[in-house]
């Protein structure tokens, strides 16, 4: 058996991509190269990793022990590069930061150039992913920090806040609801939405909630972030729910309708978690100091 670090994090952005090309491409490999790793690998024990199907890869029962040692020998191999860091020029730690769509595009920017302007030897591996599959990832070593709603369960996870994110239902001024005061995500659910685009943590939750509601978002188009998605909700489009951050960062009047969400749902918070902070390794900390600044 002959694995090197290469063909750990491949395997592992494969299971976390659910396929082998957008496995390869976080890889930086090239398909074919990543194919033949993986069956390289498959081949060397004569156990196959992945089941192949339609809608992509799964682990096999072995696929699924490899990974967690994998998690745990990409970690150790990660702890020693950041320990020994400081004695050599140019040898770099790495943070992988799992989050939702609205601290990503709204609270993160800022906090984690920063970060990063201070700390010239760490990296930080930055993706966006829905908060239930982010604890997901923290539960299985597969990331060092999540932010997450407070509404997925972190029961055996440690949290701290990070920001309220309450979502507001914006509207054009002409729309027929845009004269009624206080609104049910339910009664919007038969008129057209703008909305993110699919691969969205954001977006995902809101057609989540809608079939939660016995119905559909009817979707009339998606755009690329939140100032896409307020632009065409001011021309008419159709309405939209945004974190009430996006609205308030609108550097002019607002050209459209903001509504308050009577849902608990949508009066939601936003946690920074992980499975243990007195375990991080010392750059993870770092950048969870920094987030936790007033």
């Amino acid at each position: 058996m002959h694995f090197d670090l290469t063909d750990l994090r491949l395997y592992l952005n494969i299971l976390d991509s659910g396929n082998i090309t957008a496995g390869a491409a976080r890889s930086h490999l090239s398909l074919a190269a990543a194919s033949a790793r993986i069956r390289a690998m498959e081949s060397s024990l004569g156990i196959d990793f992945l089941a192949r199907g339609r809608r992509g890869v799964t682990p096999t029962p072995a696929g699924k022990a490899l990974a967690q040692h994998a998690r745990l020998l990409l970690q150790h191999a990660e702890r020693m590069q950041q320990d020994l860091a400081e004695y050599a020029n140019g040898v770099k730690g790495q943070v992988r930061l799992l989050c939702n769509t609205t601290a990503i595009t709204e609270y993160l920017p800022e906090l984690l150039a920063d970060f990063l302007r201070e700390h010239p030897n760490l990296d930080i591996d930055l993706q966006e992913l829905p908060s239930a599959r982010i604890t997901h990832a923290l539960r299985q070593g597969a990331a060092d920090l999540g932010i997450v709603s407070d509404a997925v369960d972190t029961d055996d996870l440690q949290t701290q806040p990070f920001r309220d994110d309450p979502l507001v239902l914006i509207l054009p001024r002409e729309h027929p609801l845009a004269d009624i005061q206080s609104l049910c995500f339910s009664d919007t659910l038969h008129h057209d939405y703008v909305a993110l685009n699919a691969g969205s943590a954001l977006a995902a939750y809101l057609e989540e909630q809608a079939l939660h509601a016995g119905a559909r978002l009817q979707i009339r188009i998606r755009a690329d972030g939140f100032d896409g998605v307020m632009r065409m909700v001011a021309r008419g489009a159709g309405l939209a729910i945004v974190p009430l951050a996006a609205v308030e960062r609108w550097p002019r009047a607002l050209p459209f309708k903001c509504v308050a969400l009577q849902e608990p749902w949508a009066k939601r918070t936003l946690q920074l978690c992980a499975r243990d902070f007195a375990t991080l390794p010392g750059y993870a900390k770092a950048l969870l100091h920094a987030l936790t600044l007033p």
